[in-house]
């Protein structure tokens, strides 16, 4: 596999089908994502990247953009980790989306810094909020929206333009699955490029999906062995096989024979930005 080095992004990149996984491990995501928003007028968004959100990209050249187009796209799944290590980076790691939620959360009340929850079924950002609150007491959730399940209309994108000018949150996270989260993520910025213009600090989106329904106690977590055995895969199917056979059963398999022809060189994949 090739490097790729993004101009845009504060650390180089591993090619893996076209998609720049960010080398990183969760502290220095952490320490990145909150310079970031130490910045005035900065906005910018971060994808959680595994094999699904590779998977989805190969069939939608707009979504692999998206994530090249990124501020990081974190290891979310060991094998972007293990691939990445195949390319030299040793201190790679996983920097999953419900860790990276938690360990920004427990460092943002020593930096005055605040969160906005967008997304999940109705009712799941509120227990979040609760939840989270009970985790870390001084954390300063300043507002949260539980949206439809559709785009949001004109009326309902400027309630939420206005919420966030008036709030000013310096970390947005969104709950919405993905591709969904990270065409919002992308396609809110590129509409509201000013949107941080006057504000005193920059804010950050981040796409972490399940992490909502995790960190609310909604849906059980794999024990960490598992998550670092790069079998989480087949737990949350065990959870939720109605709603995931399709996907890991699919993409799993297309991703390794991808993959072993990228490695042995049998097919290129070229990044699009």
């Amino acid at each position: 596999m090739s490097e790729i080095d993004l101009k845009a992004s504060p650390v180089s990149r591993t090619n893996v089908l076209g998609v720049g996984i960010s080398h990183l491990d969760l502290s220095l995501a952490t320490s990145l994502c909150q310079e970031f928003v130490q910045k005035p007028a900065n906005l910018g968004y971060v994808t959680v990247t595994g094999v699904h959100g590779v998977m989805e990209s190969q069939r939608d050249p707009e979504l692999l953009k998206i994530h090249n187009q990124s501020f990081l796209s974190t290891p979310d799944g060991m094998p972007m980790v293990w691939l990445a290590r195949l390319d030299g980076y040793s201190s790679m790691d996983r920097v999953y989306g419900p860790d990276l939620m938690l360990k920004i959360s427990k460092e943002s009340p020593e930096r005055e810094q605040t969160h906005y929850y967008f997304g999940g079924a109705e009712g799941v950002a509120s227990k979040l909020k609760l939840a989270l609150q009970d985790k870390f007491s001084a954390l300063n959730v300043v507002g949260l929206y539980e949206p439809p399940f559709r785009p949001l209309n004109e009326k309902e994108e400027q309630h939420l333009v206005a919420e966030l000018h008036r709030l000013q949150p310096h970390y947005f996270w969104v709950g919405l699955s993905t591709p969904k989260q990270e065409r919002f993520m992308a396609d809110f910025q590129l509409k509201y490029p000013d949107l941080t213009k006057d504000w005193p600090h920059g804010m950050l989106m981040f796409g972490v999906g399940a992490a909502f329904d995790f960190h609310a106690g909604l849906v059980s977590q794999a024990p960490r062995f598992i998550q670092r055995s790069g079998m989480e895969w087949f737990y949350r199917l065990c959870m939720e096989p109605k709603r995931l056979w399709k996907r890991y059963t699919s993409n799993n398999s297309r991703f390794l024979i991808a993959i072993a022809a990228q490695l042995t060189g049998l097919k290129k994949y070229q990044m699009m930005k």
